[in-house]
């Protein structure tokens, strides 16, 4: 089934209404029928969490479709306002939508509040606005809508949230969002969004016309090892919030982070030449990804379980 045709079924217009059961299946067939990068849920998620997560991708896969599937600007705004008073009926204990209904057992369950969900509906609203950027700054201001909300909602459902995890949850979903944005440079520009900040585009002379004519030269080349670089940069920064994930969850935490570091590897590994294809992760690839993280996981705990050994007294 297609979104429009979703949006026919389940949209401002529908009186149908699903059981609980059911509108916790719809959502874990969406989050399963879609392609990203990695999946939302893998089998080492914990069980008891995965309707939680399944419930959180599906509002954001259900409000980027608003954004970016229905091909006029002005209804998707119309149709984000539509969401954003479901959600807001969602909180108030009026939850019809299979998406908020299934979505309003993880906000009670987790103690979620409103605000991560509403800055992520404001960012698809500002992608029918701005669909370009100036400098780098308000690249990563929009970040702060479009990435930064998801981690932290990752955190409630972990029971982690705390000032100083959001802090490092932000970096993280801001570099997952920008390697995203180095790997669709393409494919943004087909829908008219360009994520390469202007000023970085002109500090190295790679110029409108190029990039409107996917024209890969030298100076892309170099555009895109700066916007790598400081990507991998923001990694780094984000990579001490796995140790501070209790549990399996931990494991999906640094997969993500794994997955974004493997795609900006792929970028490199191709020259920088995002233009010509689209750099991508084999399912082989995701799989070793997904080993890697849990053994390191495990490893890690392990280590951490020994006890210290105690050093001999002198003489002893």
């Amino acid at each position: 089934m297609t979104f429009l045709e979703d949006l026919k079924r389940h949209g401002p217009d529908s009186t149908a209404v699903l059981s609980l059961d059911e509108a916790r299946a719809y959502c874990a067939r969406l989050t399963r029928s879609h392609y990203e990068n990695f999946s939302v849920v893998t089998w080492l998620t914990p069980r008891e969490h995965r309707p939680a997560f399944e419930s959180i991708y599906a509002f954001c896969r259900w409000s980027d479709d608003l954004g970016d599937e229905v091909g006029d600007p002005a209804r998707s705004l119309e149709l984000l306002a539509w969401w954003r008073e479901s959600l807001t009926a969602m909180y108030a204990g009026d939850a019809t939508h299979p998406v908020f209904q299934a979505l309003a057992e993880t906000v009670s369950r987790y103690a979620i509040p409103p605000e991560p969900f509403h800055a992520l509906i404001s960012a698809f609203e500002q992608d029918q606005r701005m669909p370009e950027y100036e400098t780098y700054p308000d690249l990563l201001d929009y970040c702060t809508r479009s990435a930064n909300p998801v981690g932290r909602l990752v955190l409630y459902v972990a029971g982690a949230f705390t000032p100083e995890n959001a802090r490092l949850s932000d970096s993280t979903c801001t570099a997952l969002q920008l390697a995203n944005f180095w790997q669709d440079v393409a494919r943004d520009l087909a829908i008219g969004r360009i994520y390469l900040p202007r000023e970085d585009r002109e500090r190295f002379g790679y110029h409108d016309a190029d990039l409107r004519g996917l024209v890969f030269n030298p100076a892309f080349a170099s555009l895109m090892r700066f916007e790598v670089d400081r990507t991998r940069a923001l990694f780094a920064e984000g990579l001490p919030l796995v140790k501070r994930i209790p549990g399996p969850l931990a494991v999906d935490v640094d997969l993500f982070s794994r997955g974004g570091l493997a795609i900006l590897d792929r970028i490199e590994r191709s020259g920088y030449d995002v233009l010509s294809a689209r750099p991508a992760l084999s399912r082989a690839a995701k799989v070793g990804l997904l080993l890697r993280a849990a053994v390191g996981m495990a490893g890690s705990r392990l280590r951490a379980s020994r006890p210290v050994p105690v050093a001999a007294e002198p003489g002893s």
